[in-house]
């Protein structure tokens, strides 16, 4: 059989329609046949192509094979930085986006589902595929649409020189994840790349003709946004990590939601940022066993903040050690849990019941564990401070947000208005924050209209608030965040604006509910000092993930001091000793700085009289002490996001009944702070904030003397207790007569008893805290 015999030409032709048929026939209409002949192996191609190889600021460096760049070994874990495209297909006609299934054969992520076409633009090609720093700036990208055009032919068969006027160059991202589904935990394979993302709208599929590269593609498909939901969540459908990151973060809730202005507008163009992300979880590791790059990064490193940080935790051996913090965790889970109120009857015979309802689920979803303590409210009062929270909160989702918005001018004048939407029924906000926080904002007249049904004093408080907060945020959003706040006086109005407004705001709805006297609304200054001490806390805690979302609160006067580089992010480098030095130095004097609060956050809670009221407002405060007792010294603080326990979260809710706890609460964690600084000390540290720090801890520990000595009572009067009831269990359990064959249970008795004393005995110190129904009662005997 020669090489132009009919009959080979008969067996191509049936072997061509065979591929059309069961491989390349799914999903669209438009005008499909396979392609052969292509003529290179995947890994000629590897070994041929040579990529450009960037640096952290897609500044063209070198080249590379692209074999050499796509391999995870011990001596380069992430691979090479190396540049690339990724081009979505559009139909105009119904809104579809072209998918297709790489090959099997595809040495780096086979099988997976991802965007129209993805690759690299490459050193030497005709016409030119490499774009200057000047050509990226004005948003051309010549070179890479040239190596779009070239590839859509190569892999698809889709000869696209004629759109290349339409293509429209968005952003850029760097991402990395290692090919470890297909290749394992020690994947030999990955990816590292600045992503240059393309969009192309053609006017229905007939106008364009696919010939997919069998040895590129085993399938394609046009699916609409719904379909790709849907395919999403087939556990049997892989999807590439880079397809992921640009659907979830970009695409589903802006560019294909909002098509035609993505395409026709520069509003979600970006050329400047190189937004960072690591990979989902499974795709971290490979034959150099890589980390996130993003969570610990030099100065050159920032990115968005869709990379999730580290979390610090200490081991579920730690808490198990802890029974105190486990029996407690059991006591609030099962025994005495926080009581809620959102039953009570004024609650059911005032508000709308399925609006209400959408309230509290969306509240948990929101809020997380802060919803119990919000529940526990009187119900003369529980609504408004719920209702209160779910603004500020759909509020802030605005200000979090820093892509859903075309410009600063357009953020500053929706958050300047937002107030407005307390009193418009019909007001709602689609494509803006994430999960929950956004299904808040597409569901908000729901609040609206529980907001509508509290009274007209508590209505007024709230709107008040979220105006001046609201406005205060305006304020910032056109401040470059991403080295912090200029000074301490910035870094306190900013404070003030989202956490001692709502002090403030709190207050005056706790006077308005008739619990607290008239008075207790006009503290104002207490009641900002307490939202102080609590923004501040978490500031401190966030420094990473703030720094990483390049909005960042830690104030430059404070923090230039010990930065040799004059970076913030210079504090990250833990790795270097003289870093990790100085940045325990800036840490330290913030925290002195929060800890200067105390006094007045306790003096607030000294006037409150309503049991449920302290404990909302308590709760918050014993968790931002222990926190900062977490922080001070900590050097994890720099490379992740440091938590107490849970045990010790559980503990410190079930000991906020009376001041008297929370005083002791106070002064341990004053003393913990105190005996660090002087361990630090006599460890050669030179911590500039040192006698700030003692003197601060010293004040608080003066404050809560009393208290902390009555702790201590109580606990050696537990202690005998217990050890009087489990000796006991000992003696009858060694006697020989006693109790006879009941000895047994007689022992087990007593030690159950001693056990139960100690963990659930009546320990609680008087309070002259009254609960709202003794308040109410008062109150009405005049």
């Amino acid at each position: 059989m020669t090489r132009d015999s009919p009959s080979l030409n008969i067996l191509l032709l049936l072997l061509v329609c065979f591929n059309s048929l069961t491989v390349f026939g799914i999903g669209g209409d438009s005008k499909m046949t396979a392609s052969w002949g292509q003529g290179l192996s995947q890994n000629d191609l590897m070994e041929k192509d040579t990529v450009l190889v960037v640096d952290n600021d897609d500044n063209v460096i070198g080249s590379a094979s692209k074999k050499e760049s796509h391999v995870f070994s011990k001596d380069q874990p992430h691979g090479i930085l190396h540049r690339a495209f990724s081009i979505f297909i559009f139909d105009e006609s119904d809104g579809r986006l072209l998918l297709h299934q790489r090959s099997a054969d595809k040495i780096t992520f086979p099988n997976v589902w991802t965007n129209t076409c993805c690759s690299h633009p490459l050193h030497g090609m005709m016409p030119n595929e490499v774009d200057s720093p000047a050509d990226v700036k004005e948003g051309s990208v010549m070179g890479i649409k040239h190596a779009a055009v070239r590839k859509l032919m190569q892999e698809l068969g889709i000869d696209a020189k004629n759109f290349v006027p339409q293509m429209k160059f968005l952003t850029r991202l760097h991402y990395w994840a290692a090919d470890t589904i297909t290749h394992g935990p020690t994947s030999p394979w990955g990816e590292h790349e600045i992503d240059y993302v393309l969009f192309l709208v053609v006017p229905s599929k007939d106008a364009i003709t696919i010939r997919p590269n069998p040895e590129e593609i085993q399938a394609v498909k046009w699916v609409s946004a719904e379909e790709l939901e849907a395919m999403l969540k087939d556990k049997t459908c892989l999807f590439s990590p880079w397809f992921r990151i640009i659907y979830e973060r970009f695409m589903k809730n802006a560019w294909w939601k909002d098509l035609k202005t993505t395409i026709s507008t520069d509003k979600f163009v970006d050329v400047d940022t190189i937004h960072q992300f690591d990979p989902p979880s499974e795709h971290l590791g490979g034959g150099g066993m890589a980390r996130p790059l993003f969570a610990a990064f030099d100065a050159s490193k920032k990115q968005g903040a869709y990379g999730k940080i580290k979390t610090h935790s200490e081991s579920m051996l730690s808490q198990l050690m802890r029974l105190d913090e486990v029996f407690a965790a059991v006591t609030l889970l099962y025994v005495s849990p926080l009581k809620s109120n959102l039953g009570g009857e004024y609650i059911k015979s005032t508000f709308n019941s399925d609006d209400l309802a959408f309230c509290d689920e969306i509240l948990v979803k929101v809020s997380r564990s802060f919803a119990a303590v919000i529940r526990q409210l009187p119900d003369v009062m529980l609504v408004d401070v719920l209702v209160f929270y779910l603004i500020l909160r759909a509020l802030d989702t605005i200000e979090d947000d820093t892509s859903a918005f075309d410009s600063h001018a357009t953020k500053v004048g929706i958050l300047k208005e937002f107030y407005k939407a307390l009193d418009d029924p019909n007001w709602t906000m689609t494509g803006v924050g994430e999960g929950d926080e956004r299904r808040l904002l597409e569901e908000f007249p729901k609040c609206q209209r529980t907001f509508q049904q509290l009274q007209p004093e508590a209505r007024d408080v709230i709107k008040d608030i979220t105006k001046r907060m609201a406005d205060g945020m305006a304020d910032f959003v056109a401040k470059d965040m991403g080295q912090g706040t200029e000074d301490m006086q910035q870094y306190n109005l900013y404070c003030h604006y989202v956490a001692g407004l709502v002090g403030e705001g709190l207050s005056r709805l706790f006077s308005a509910s008739g619990l607290e006297h008239k008075s207790f609304g006009e503290e104002k200054h207490l009641s900002n000092q307490m939202g102080l001490f609590l923004q501040k806390t978490n500031i401190i805690r966030d420094y990473l993930e703030d720094y990483v979302d390049k909005r960042a609160w830690w104030p430059q006067t404070v923090w230039k001091k010990y930065s040799a580089s004059g970076d913030l992010g210079y504090f990250a480098n833990q790795a270097d000793d003289e870093a990790r030095e100085k940045a325990l130095m800036c840490l330290n004097e913030l925290v002195t700085d929060a800890l200067e609060l105390v006094p007045d956050c306790l003096a607030y809670l000294s006037k409150i009289k309503c049991a449920e009221i302290f404990r909302f407002c308590a709760i918050p405060q014993v968790m931002a002490i222990a926190t900062l007792d977490k922080c001070f010294a900590n050097p994890d603080v720099f490379t992740g996001v440091v938590k107490i326990r849970k045990g010790l979260s559980c503990r410190l809710i079930l000991q906020t009944n009376t001041i008297a706890e929370v005083h002791s609460i106070f002064s341990r964690f004053a003393r913990s702070m105190r005996s660090k600084a002087l361990a630090q000390q006599q460890l050669g540290a030179n911590d500039p904030s040192f006698e700030r720090t003692i003197a601060s801890c010293d004040k608080i520990t003066a404050l809560t003397k009393d208290a902390a000595s009555l702790q201590a009572q109580r606990q050696m009067i537990r202690l005998s207790s217990t050890v009087a009831l489990l000796g006991a269990s000992l003696i009858v359990k060694g006697s020989a007569g006693l109790f006879g064959r009941n000895k047994s249970m007689v022992s087990t008795g007593l030690a159950l008893a001693g056990s139960f004393l100690y963990w659930y005995g009546p320990w609680t110190v008087n309070s002259n805290l009254l609960s709202a129904h003794e308040l109410k009662a008062r109150n009405q005997l005049g």
